[in-house]
């Protein structure tokens, strides 16, 4: 962890400012410990931590939809073959990954460096008073929320990762192992949101800053993870019902805070006056015309525009995913036979969230009636297939769609954790809680909402929604409960850069990836060398240059 022992000080030079007779000013972008102390350096501080949220990057997004998404059976890397940013084609195909791949560095690199920015404001906040910084305690609350995002990252993505807090030194980081048992690594992320719940107040007078709704879903969140034991292996142990019954009460400050669902499942991934609506609990703010070349804009999501409207058509739907949206004569999903047939829109009912998520030729893109979806907007569609994301992507005619040669970015933004999450969240904490009757408003409540997502789609063919009831068209029963959750959640945040971690929480990754690479190998033949290999790819390596930067204390995960 030596790349980022002086980032305390390196980035403060870029939120406090200085000007004069440079012969009597101290060396400019050298700055003393007492200059980045004290009240009047707070809120910049605050801002700089704040501003690592959009400081990723194409190859290293914190949207994790390489990770999330690609790794899983939604989605394909795409872009222009397979050697096109290889290291993600190899996670997909779980083969080939190395220790040493730059995307993982960086990733890395950029999670820790703003770990470190959220610990130096932490740090700064504890040596004033609420007299000199009325909001102290408010601010100290938003850090440990911002600390404990990254490190949920770091952890879903890496397994194993180090700690470091805001009463370590910085000379000191590069002392810290990454030994920690599973739980215990789960626990220090609690803990931040459990801190970030109790200083946080309910609402904030600016949007875009974290309060205490957002804190109890996200601790309802890490809560849900760490009920899910792992042993060093990655092999789930146990289901820990102390953790779910956290899930449960703070699911339940969620759920009864004044937030909600949007009345229309498209709201949710519009720009403009659809930004931070009542299901948005924390979002990742973007910009345009904010007085830098481009705007703030979401550069870890720019490359899944298809060619059609931009550049370079990587994060494509699989085939797998779109089939899973079809419903039977029932308007249910078809659990066991969804992916007998590829899904036919002039033949095949489907959930309406399909054409919210999916692109696909013949439709409007972005639910724009005058700019249809071609085929020929597809950059290699013989090896990648006709479908192209549409959650992060926007209609091109908005003025929040940028060109920034030769990429396409856009200022829509991104959200981090919605109301919807809390619901099923709960669902599944019910439903291993042995509760499955509970769990079937909130399952059907979510349904509800995406049964009456229409609207916007009122060219799409054929849509079949049904609620689940119980002795009419199906028998409710704990199994079925589960298997209703878990297919809910990937329809509901397909495309969103969760899915692999669902799998992994669960302990079915290799049953679920590997029939994936069995049938999708197929239709798309660049499968046919993907292999999950259990107890070694639920994670990825640890970066070996992170692990030579600390003389060898890191331990590797286990497998590599």
């Amino acid at each position: 962890m030596k790349k980022i022992k002086y980032i305390a000080v390196l980035f403060a030079a870029t939120i406090i400012f200085s000007s004069c007779d440079f012969l009597n000013d101290d060396p400019q972008g050298i700055l003393s410990d007492e200059q980045v102390k004290g009240p009047d350096q707070v809120e910049g501080l605050v801002t700089a931590a704040y501003s690592s949220l959009g400081n990723d990057h194409y190859d290293k997004p914190f949207s994790l939809w390489p990770y999330g998404n690609v790794r899983s059976d939604d989605a394909y890397k795409g872009g222009n073959d397979e050697n096109d940013i290889s290291a993600f084609h190899f996670y997909e195909i779980a083969q080939n990954i190395k220790t040493d791949f730059g995307e993982a560095d960086g990733l890395w690199f950029y999670c820790y460096k703003a770990i470190s920015r959220t610990n130096t404001a932490l740090s700064v906040l504890k040596t004033v008073s609420t007299n000199d910084v009325p909001l102290r305690d408010t601010r100290m609350g938003e850090m440990y929320f911002l600390r404990g995002h990254f490190y949920f990252i770091l952890k879903t993505v890496f397994g194993r990762i180090p700690f470091v807090d805001e009463d370590l030194p910085i000379d000191e980081y590069d002392k810290v192992d990454n030994k920690l048992p599973n739980d215990e690594q789960w626990a220090w992320i609690v803990s931040d949101f459990q801190k970030a719940y109790d200083l946080l107040p309910d609402k904030q007078d600016q949007v875009g800053r974290a309060n205490k709704i957002a804190a109890a879903a996200y601790l309802a969140k890490a809560n849900l993870y760490k009920a899910y034991r792992q042993d060093d292996r990655n092999n789930v142990t146990e289901i820990n019902r102390t953790d779910l019954e956290e899930v449960l009460k703070y699911t339940d400050k969620v759920l009864n805070s004044g937030y909600g669902l949007e009345y229309d499942f498209a709201y949710n991934f519009l720009p403009g006056a659809y930004q931070n609506g009542k299901e948005s609990l924390f979002a990742v703010q973007y910009s345009i015309d904010d007085g830098t070349m481009f705007g703030r804009l979401n550069w870890g999501d720019v490359l899944s525009v298809p060619m059609g409207v931009g550049c370079c058509d990587f994060h494509k739907p699989s085939q797998n995913l779109v089939n899973a949206f079809k419903t039977d004569k029932t308007g249910l999903p078809m659990f066991d036979s969804f992916d007998n047939t590829n899904y036919d829109s002039n033949s095949n009912n489907a959930d309406p969230r399909l054409f919210h998520t999916v692109a696909m030729p013949g439709f409007p893109y972005k639910y724009n009636k005058d700019l249809i979806y071609e085929e020929g907007w597809n950059r290699n569609p013989t090896v990648y297939g006709y479908y192209a994301s549409l959650k992060e992507n926007v209609d091109p005619s908005c003025d929040c769609f940028v060109n920034v040669a030769p990429f396409y970015g856009n200022s829509k933004n991104r959200i981090i954790i919605r109301y919807a999450d809390a619901i099923l969240m709960r669902a599944e904490a019910l439903i291993e809680l042995g509760r499955p009757n509970e769990a079937l408003p909130l399952i059907n409540q979510i349904r509800e909402r995406a049964q009456r997502s229409t609207d916007m789609i009122d060219y799409a063919p054929k849509l079949s929604m049904s609620l689940y009831q119980p002795g009419v068209n199906c028998a409710w029963s704990t199994d079925f409960a589960r298997q209703a959750l878990r297919w809910e959640r990937r329809l509901e945040f397909a495309m969103e850069g969760s899915r692999f971690f669902d799998l992994v929480r669960w302990g079915i990754t290799d049953q679920v990836v590997n029939s994936f690479f069995k049938t999708e190998s197929s239709r798309r033949p660049f499968l046919k060398s993907g292999n999950f290999t259990k107890n070694k790819n639920e994670y990825i390596p640890i970066p070996q240059q992170q692990i030579n930067f600390v003389n060898g204390i890191y331990k590797q995960n286990y497998g590599w």
